[in-house]
């Protein structure tokens, strides 16, 4: 499981809050380009949005204790459940790079918002529906799963939907590859989430 590194509390305490709620967008020009935002609560996604009508597509996800740079001019920030962020912003951030110790945080946090963009590009491969909804599950599992009994539970709201914008398919396409996998035995639905039926060390790297 990756680990999350999250930022001193006396900083974040002296920075402006948000409350996000579920399904609500904030765009660019609602923060500062300089800003940085850090998960408090709940998960969010980055949507990059195309002409009315497009099918939207999941650019990165954050949990608590992570993260993730403001919305560009195509894209949206959503919460998927309730959530709140703070919004480290210059000021806040030239104390946080003062100080050694804190400069490497946020620098592995960065290091950690790019990867997740990394995967997101990487999950439009043209390769197979089944394929690439696999792998996009392994990759929430290695950043918010836990082990419970027979396999990994991925701690994050992922409907059939949302796995759709995070490979760039449609709902429907999704679903059938959804039950390949679940017919294989990779994967089982569990209320709002999934378990992996594979071992840990399968899992995190």
């Amino acid at each position: 499981m990756t680990d999350v590194v999250t930022v001193p509390l006396d900083v974040l305490a002296a920075c402006r809050k948000m409350t996000l709620e579920p399904g609500t967008p904030f765009f660019h020009g609602d923060f500062r380009p300089d800003a940085l935002l850090a998960v408090e609560e709940g998960f969010v996604v980055l949507r990059a949005l195309g002409p009315s009508g497009s099918r939207s597509v999941v650019t990165c996800e954050a949990g608590a204790g992570e993260i993730v740079l403001p919305p560009a001019p195509e894209e949206a920030l959503v919460a998927l459940t309730r959530a709140s962020v703070r919004l480290i912003d210059a000021d806040a951030r030239t104390r946080l790079l003062a100080s050694p110790a804190h400069a490497e945080r946020v620098v592995e946090q960065l290091a950690l918002a790019l990867r997740r963009k990394q995967d997101a590009t990487a999950n439009l491969a043209p390769t197979r529906h089944a394929d690439r909804v696999r792998r996009r599950l392994l990759q929430l599992a290695d950043r918010y799963g836990h082990v419970v009994r027979n396999g990994v539970r991925i701690d994050f709201p992922v409907s059939h939907a949302l796995l759709a914008e995070m490979i760039g398919s449609s709902r429907e396409t999704v679903t059938r590859a959804l039950d390949e996998l679940q017919r294989s035995g990779f994967v089982m639905r569990e209320g709002s989430t999934y378990r992996l039926l594979l071992p840990p060390e399968s899992v995190w790297r």
